[in-house]
């Protein structure tokens, strides 16, 4: 009787140790996400469940000492179980939304970033380091459609070093131009008692001043013929009273245009530069100020205009925009006594793709042009041999060849102490003078340095 008492005191004993341990143990957190369900294994027989928000998380007893529990939304609740001694444990149970697929996805389109994610509520936070502004705002628009609230705690690195990009780009151009011209006018001041001319019309010819005679008989004073152009050979026989103005040209022009811009800037960063210089273009007003003139100027040289961004694959791509022009003259305009020279210019612009130090010819241009103009004297002209006096013939001959080439470099700057290259001088510029023998000082010869 006595050991059946003492096994009864030691059963108390140890249900009252179990009490005190749930009663003294604190509240416990569990963390789960929406549509996920776990068990507790409670130590002792479950009396009661109860939870702050049953439409957040939904508790209900398995078995006598197993607690089912089941998150129905994202929040946070307290969950109490009460055990049949009269104890009681307490949870704080948060319910999260289920960001794997979210974690996922910024994983497989950032393999290389470090991005974590936390939700609390309707918001959630993104940390972690990325490489740039534009992978951070990339992250927040991915992860817009997960909660109400984004907030972007991503911190950004420093940015590398841009490489710089050199450009060298070369106009090479040959312009050769040819031309022959033959025409023969001829005067006549009384020859055969005939005072005249015979023209094609295509040079200029002699004009005759006077004409005087007699009718019926020969001319008593000889004829007078003014010579606005003598071509380049001019005959007169005074005995014939019969002169000749021949032309026979043959010229050859050759035109050599060689420029080697080369202009340098960051990755993706466009730049420009021109060397020429600018020319005035008046411009007439409309308007209130109608009739007015204003000067406007219009820049022409040798300009280049490009922007490189370097790919992965370690090719440059760029957009460039090469531009030679020259001022032109002779095709220029005459306007309220101004006069407007015209612009001779050859430019392109594209978009390529090469390799560091390649090249490549971005412009070409072949122009074969040939002119040629024949003028005649009816009937004269088909004589034979000499049906060639009464014939002008002028041939033109051009040829123009252009290339552009340009090849992209990555540089890297001169280091503190390299020489820095500078242009090569003929000759010395500004020597320093020899102080020993330009002046002396109390007496002295000057020191030198």
């Amino acid at each position: 009787m006595q050991s059946i008492k003492h096994l009864s005191f030691v059963s108390a004993l140890a249900v009252a140790a179990a009490g005190f341990a749930l009663a003294q143990s604190g509240p416990e957190d569990i963390r789960l996400t929406v549509g996920k369900s776990i068990t507790i294994d409670y130590p002792a027989d479950i009396a009661r469940i109860s939870t702050s928000n049953p439409d957040v998380v939904d508790a209900s007893p398995v078995t006598a000492r197993e607690v089912l529990v089941h998150g129905k939304s994202f929040g946070t609740v307290t969950m109490i179980v009460w055990s049949k001694t009269g104890e009681r444990n307490f949870y704080n149970v948060t319910v999260e939304q289920n960001l794997e697929p979210l974690r996922k996805l910024l994983k497989e389109t950032f393999p290389k970033e470090d991005i974590h994610i936390q939700i609390s509520r309707d918001s959630m936070s993104l940390t972690g380091k990325v490489s740039s502004k534009d992978v951070s705002d990339r992250a927040t628009a991915l992860s817009a459609p997960f909660a109400k609230t984004i907030v972007n705690n991503l911190q950004i690195a420093a940015a590398a070093v841009e490489k710089q990009i050199l450009l060298r780009v070369k106009f090479a151009e040959l312009d050769r131009t040819a031309a022959s011209q033959f025409a023969v006018n001829l005067i006549s001041t009384g020859a055969a008692n005939t005072p005249g001319r015979i023209t094609t019309g295509q040079f200029p010819a002699p004009t005759t001043a006077t004409v005087t005679g007699q009718s019926g008989t020969n001319l008593n004073q000889p004829t007078s013929f003014n010579i606005s152009d003598a071509l380049n050979i001019f005959a007169f026989r005074s005995d014939l009273n019969l002169g000749a103005l021949i032309r026979a040209l043959q010229s050859r022009n050759l035109l050599q245009i060689l420029a080697e811009p080369n202009l340098i800037t960051s990755n993706g960063k466009e730049a420009s530069f021109l060397v020429g210089g600018e020319f005035p273009i008046p411009v007439l007003q409309g308007g209130g100020n109608s009739g007015a003139i204003t000067i406007v100027f219009r820049e022409f040289g040798v300009r280049v205009t490009f922007n490189p961004s370097i790919t992965e694959n370690g090719t440059i791509r760029m957009y460039v925009k090469p531009e030679v022009s020259t001022l032109d003259v002779a095709h220029g305009i005459s306007f309220n006594g101004f006069t407007i020279p015209a612009l001779s210019t050859r430019k392109m612009e594209t978009n390529i793709e090469l390799g560091e130090g390649q090249s490549f010819v971005i412009g070409g241009l072949i122009d074969n042009r040939l002119t040629e103009t024949i003028s005649r004297i009816p009937g004269l002209a088909s004589l034979p041999i000499l049906g060639n006096l009464f014939k002008s013939k002028e041939v033109d001959r051009n040829n123009t060849e252009l290339v552009v080439m340009v090849t992209p470099e990555i540089t890297m700057p001169l280091q503190a102490g390299e020489p820095k290259p500078m242009p090569v001088m003929p000759r010395e510029f500004l020597a320093p003078a020899n102080l020993s023998d330009a002046y002396q000082v109390k007496g002295k010869p000057a020191k030198k340095k």
